[in-house]
């Protein structure tokens, strides 16, 4: 009998925890930490992975100006795919108007979220790592990202007598893909889990109490990946279908515990399975964790917006386009954990005087909006990497390593 899939165990550890979230709701919130540990796990594999992954692949196969090209590439690529999301969102929310007949009232629930103002120097100067131990801690991939270029850059000019760095550097990837594979086996539980929590905590009900934003959310992404996300496959000549079986296993994980980390390592290995080289995969998804999260760019002007209408605010079109420049800024700060992006619209909210009551609104219904913002976050980024591959000249559509194996 063929050996089940990992993505089929995701698909079921999902329908499990739905099922578990309905029938024994109380049973269902005592599952946290099963939740807690399988990301904890997770995380612990991305500095590691990034560093060694990355030093290898400058070290050995990169020089400063091919990773400049790439790097000037990658950036191009991003902020027009961003730019489109955060302009997909504003038609939609400006067609579906899920903020009218939506009434906001003040709760102590907005207390809890960060207040934060993120600027164009702040973003610049947090590139920057003090201490590459203290942004390996803290698993901040820009950071380990820049140190890490600038670490392999150094070995690849020095030549023979970096080899036993670079060969430590390489045996370290290596372990951490293994490492990776046996986490793995955790997946479907830990996806159960966290899917468990998050209707045994809410309820069914969360589905229906902003159900209109809700779905224009989820049609945005429907259709960010259909106009915005897939012409690249189709201009780039990526092939479709095996760019499809790279993706589906960290676009599950992404969408189930509502966090990129949590998807990173495999979606790198994929990545580089499907034949992307490690110089690139390593540099540009890492990198695309802060500057190319379009399912936060589309979150986050959908949700703006969205407070303004449950306002009843009326913005002029100047004002909401002044809000989209202010939030393809902003929205580079946001982290790859979940509910980041709560803090950028906070921000965004105080910086045109909306109420903030408004993100209070939003709590309760951020979960089911973090999978669908967090899943095309995934997507996007490994679709960036191939990109940026192709565009480079690489050939694609080695069959992806089956590290559904682990999930047998």
């Amino acid at each position: 009998m063929k050996r089940i899939s990992l993505t089929t165990w995701i698909f079921i550890g999902m329908a499990a925890g739905v099922g578990l979230g309905i029938v024994a709701p109380n049973f269902a919130k005592q599952l946290a930490p099963v939740s807690n540990v399988f990301l904890r796990l997770i995380r612990s594999i991305i500095a590691p992975l990034l560093f060694g992954t990355l030093v290898v692949g400058i070290a050995g196969g990169g020089d400063m100006k091919q990773m400049g090209r790439i790097g000037g590439k990658a950036i191009l690529y991003f902020e027009i795919v961003t730019t489109l999301a955060l302009f997909l969102g504003l038609g939609a929310v400006n067609l579906v108007r899920p903020g009218d007949g939506v009434t906001i009232q003040r709760t102590a629930a907005e207390a809890a979220v960060p207040q934060t103002q993120t600027t164009f120097s702040s973003v610049i100067e947090h590139v920057f790592p003090t201490s590459i131990i203290d942004a390996l801690a803290r698993n901040d991939a820009l950071q380990i990202v820049v140190f890490a270029f600038l670490f392999g850059a150094a070995c690849a000019a020095i030549g023979a007598k970096a080899g036993p760095v670079i060969t430590f550097c390489a045996s370290l990837a290596e372990v951490m893909f293994r490492f990776t594979k046996y986490v793995m086996y955790l997946a479907p539980l830990g996806v159960c889990a966290a899917i468990a929590v998050t209707v045994g905590s809410k309820g069914v009900t969360v589905l229906f109490g902003l159900s209109k934003l809700i779905l224009t959310m989820y049609g945005s992404a429907f259709l960010c990946i259909a106009f915005v996300l897939a012409p690249g496959l189709l201009l780039f000549g990526i092939p479709m279908g095996k760019f499809y079986r790279a993706v589906r296993e960290p676009f599950l994980i992404g969408f189930s515990t509502a966090s990129s980390e949590a998807a990173l390592p495999l979606a790198l290995e994929n990545m580089e399975s499907f034949g992307v080289p490690k110089h690139i995969v390593g540099f540009v998804i890492p990198t695309g964790y802060s500057f190319n999260l379009v399912g936060s760019a589309l979150y986050l002007s959908l949700a703006s917006v969205f407070v303004a209408q449950a306002a009843g605010m009326n913005l002029t079109w100047g004002e909401q386009l002044l809000m989209m420049l202010t939030l393809m800024l902003t929205s580079k700060g946001v982290a790859g954990v979940p509910r980041a992006a709560l803090v950028i619209l906070a921000g965004t909210l105080a910086t045109f005087h909306l109420p903030m009551e408004g993100v209070a609104v939003l709590l309760g219904v951020d979960a089911l909006l973090d999978m669908a913002r967090t899943s095309i976050n995934v997507v996007g980024n490994c679709l960036a990497s191939a990109v940026v591959a192709r565009w480079e000249g690489y050939q694609l559509g080695e069959e992806v390593a089956e590290t559904a194996e682990a999930g047998g």
